[in-house]
């Protein structure tokens, strides 16, 4: 992940004060007073501004729909109508009055959470920025989900798929995220999966991860 440098948006007005205006009064009350505004109005505004809409981690609403629009990503997802299906109803004779399911009427949108709002956006920015290089993506996926190799990808290198990973079971959120979005980095031209692999398998990874112990992991 790229690190952002660290601002400072203080002003110190009063610095211009000499030795000479230590009894000047008037004038250092001026000074305080202008110093004061610009508490409130340069240096809070640029923090609050910093936290809520530049600093992903910390975006509020209003932040993350500002990135929305830059990096041109929806923030929920569209669902058709269900109006042709078998759905239970009042229709002609009741049909499939025992035995369908709701439908719907119009088409409509899907909101995502807030948290699903935050990674969707991480995940469409590294896409844009990214080359595509496995070490890149696995360095990048372990300051996104922690902890590496809690989600890596691996390359076939046959430019047919980038595999992902994942030593954990995906929860509903995430896994609605995977389902309805194409933001998994990978090379050009290249297709992605991803596989959900909770036992240790043998193999040559970090310090030799189940070297003597495990079995072939399909």
């Amino acid at each position: 992940m790229s690190t952002v440098q660290t601002f400072d948006y203080s002003v110190d007005l009063l610095s211009a004060l000499l030795w000479q205006h230590d009894n000047a009064e008037a004038l250092k009350t001026i000074i305080q007073r202008k110093q004061d505004w610009y508490n409130d109005n340069q240096r809070d505004f640029w923090a609050s501004w910093y936290d809520n809409v530049f600093n992903l981690d910390t975006a509020n609403d209003f932040g993350l729909a500002v990135w929305a629009r830059i990096l041109d990503v929806p923030l929920a997802v569209e669902v058709p109508s269900s109006k042709t299906k078998d759905a239970f109803g009042f229709g002609i004779n009741h049909k499939n009055f025992g035995n369908g399911n709701f439908a719907r009427g119009t088409s409509g949108e899907i909101p995502l959470t807030i948290d699903q709002r935050r990674l969707v956006l991480k995940l469409r920015y590294f896409q844009l920025v990214s080359r595509g290089s496995v070490t890149e993506i696995n360095e990048w996926l372990a300051a996104l989900f922690g902890d590496q190799g809690r989600v890596f990808v691996v390359d076939s290198l046959d430019m047919t798929f980038a595999t992902y990973f994942f030593s954990f079971e995906p929860d509903a959120h995430l896994r609605f995220i995977l389902e309805n979005y194409d933001l998994l980095p990978r090379p050009a031209a290249v297709g992605v999966r991803y596989q959900i692999q909770f036992k240790p398998s043998f193999g040559f990874g970090v310090n030799h991860l189940n070297f003597e112990n495990g079995n072939f992991g399909d």
